[in-house]
């Protein structure tokens, strides 16, 4: 039988842990105004911003790295920069293990100091959160997973819109969906747990020696 007629009792599955070992870092990825308030949130908006609330409360408080990734849109898009929808939702507790990386592209990484922030921080397991699923928050897991970091999605923190139905092509598919299905294309390395609260924080290697 070929691996592409395998019944799907026999796919492999992703391991989801219970809890996830401790991580030095956590980025929250375009929790911006235009992502989650008013008419254009996600869906679930408020339970997306409890878990991204806590996840940052416990990560300032166990000495971790919290980086605020901030998208700059284009002229005329909900986020765009100076606009009130671009700003972040949280605030920001302005600091040395507390910072703001603006991006252009869906990858946080890409063009933006993220990377050498990370490495000269002692990063070398981070967090995920934060909006959207398929765009941001998996392509910067990826170039993350990529560039050897441990990583971790917690379930609940982050979401998306619903996709549209396509005639011909499919009905409308819920964000729930297309939230799961962002953890899953990115592979078995990826380590997505249930709940926020599963996610443990540890201090930077340099600040715990």
């Amino acid at each position: 039988m070929s691996d592409h007629a395998l019944p799907v009792h026999a796919l492999p599955v992703h391991a989801l842990p219970v809890h996830a070992l401790p991580v030095h870092a956590l980025l929250v990825v375009d929790v911006q105004a235009d992502a989650v308030e008013g008419d254009r949130a996600v869906p679930e908006a408020a339970r997306l911003l409890d878990r991204t609330a806590d996840l940052i409360a416990r990560a300032r408080s166990g000495g971790a790295l919290v980086v605020h990734v901030q998208n700059d849109g284009q002229p005329g898009a909900g986020d765009e920069p100076g606009t009130a929808g671009w700003e972040l939702h949280h605030h920001v507790d302005a600091s040395d293990t507390e910072v703001v990386v603006r991006k252009t592209r869906d990858d946080g990484f890409h063009g933006t100091p993220l990377g050498g922030l990370l490495t000269d921080s002692g990063v070398r397991a981070l967090a995920i959160c934060g909006v959207m699923s398929e765009m941001c928050v998996q392509a910067t897991a990826r170039t993350a997973l990529e560039l050897g970091y441990r990583v971790v999605m917690p379930h609940d923190a982050h979401a998306t819109h619903d996709i549209p139905a396509a005639p011909g092509i499919s009905d409308r598919i819920p964000a729930a969906a297309v939230s799961r299905v962002a953890e899953w294309a990115l592979g078995s390395e990826l380590e997505v747990v249930a709940h926020a609260a599963d996610v443990a924080f540890t201090a930077l290697p340099a600040r715990a020696a």
